[in-house]
C-alpha cells in the first residue's frame, strides 16, 4: 500500500460499489459505507477494502463513523456517492416524503459525512499535499425534466453545495470535484425510483445503445482521484452517447445518418 485512504458513501450497490472497486485496484486503501453489513462485507472480502455500516441520513451514525475513522489516521479521499431517486410524479402529484427522503440522502447526507470527514480530510492533504472531495450528483443537478421534480431538485442543490465548499475550501490543498452521471444502468437505482417496479425499472433502459454501466463512472471517479495534485476537474459531466440530455434519448442503433 502507498497509504493513500479513500471513504467511498453508498458503498452496498452500483457506482459505490464499483468505486471501491477501481480505487482498490489503483492501490489505494479504501473503507467502504453504506447501510447493509451482509453486502458490505462481500466487498470487504473480495477487494480487501475495510468497511463501516452507516447511515448517511442519521447524524450518530455519521459520527460514530467520523470517530472510527480518526483511530485509522487521515483520510485523503472521500466519495460522497449515497444518493438515489423516488417517484416520477409530477410536481403536482409528487408525495412530500419522497421528495423529503430524497433531500435527506442527497443534500443533507453529503452536508453531514463532508463536514464529519472534512477535518480527516485536512490532516490527509497536509500529509500528502493533497486531498480529494469528490461529489457524485447527476445530469439530473443541471437540467431539468418532466417527471423529474423532487430529484431535480435535489440533485440541483448538491450541486450547489458543491460549489459553495469549491469558494469555502479555496486556499487548501483540497480538491472539489462533481461527478455528474447521465443514463446509468445499475442494479437498483430505477427499481428503487419505481417502487419496486422491475417491468417499468427495465423500461427506462429498453433500447437505448449501451447505457453507461457502474464502472464507466467509477473509471472517472478514479481517474480525476489519479490527476497530479495541481489538477482539479470540477465538474465532469459523463453521458451515454446515445443521451443527449437528460430527457432525450435514442432509442435503437445508433447509425451514421447520411444525405445531409
Amino acid at each position: 500500500m502507498n497509504g493513500r485512504r479513500a471513504v467511498v458513501t453508498g458503498a452496498s450497490s452500483g457506482i459505490g460499489e464499483a468505486t471501491v472497486r477501481a480505487l482498490r485496484a489503483g492501490g489505494w486503501e479504501v473503507v467502504a459505507v453504506a447501510r447493509r453489513e451482509d453486502r458490505l462485507r462481500a466487498l470487504a472480502e473480495e477487494t480487501g477494502a475495510a468497511f463501516a455500516v452507516c447511515d448517511v441520513t442519521r447524524q450518530d451514525d455519521v459520527d460514530a463513523l467520523a470517530a472510527e475513522l480518526a483511530r485509522g489516521g487521515p483520510v485523503h479521499g472521500l466519495v460522497n456517492n449515497a444518493g438515489g431517486a423516488k417517484g416520477v410524479a409530477s410536481v403536482e402529484a409528487s408525495d412530500p416524503e419522497d421528495w423529503r427522503w430524497m433531500f435527506e440522502v442527497n443534500v443533507l447526507g453529503l452536508q453531514r459525512v463532508t463536514a464529519a470527514l472534512l477535518p480527516l480530510l485536512r490532516q490527509g492533504a497536509a500529509e500528502r499535499g493533497v486531498a480529494d472531495l469528490v461529489n457524485v450528483t447527476s445530469v439530473a443537478g443541471h437540467v431539468p425534466y418532466a417527471g423529474g421534480g423532487g430529484y431535480n431538485a435535489a440533485k440541483s442543490a448538491a450541486h450547489a453545495v458543491t460549489a459553495v465548499l469549491r469558494l469555502e475550501l479555496n486556499g487548501e490543498p483540497i480538491r472539489v470535484v462533481e461527478v455528474a452521471p447521465g443514463m446509468v444502468r445499475t442494479e437498483e437505482f430505477s427499481l428503487v425510483r419505481y417502487g419496486g417496479d422491475r417491468e417499468k425499472a427495465d423500461a427506462v433502459y429498453a433500447g437505448v445503445a449501451e447505457p453507461l454501466a457502474a464502472e464507466d463512472v467509477a473509471a472517472v471517479i478514479a481517474d480525476a482521484m489519479g490527476k497530479p495534485r495541481h489538477v482539479d476537474l470540477d465538474l465532469i459531466v459523463v453521458k451515454p452517447v446515445a443521451q443527449a440530455a437528460p430527457h432525450l434519448l435514442a432509442r435503437g442503433p445508433l447509425e451514421v445518418r447520411t444525405g445531409r
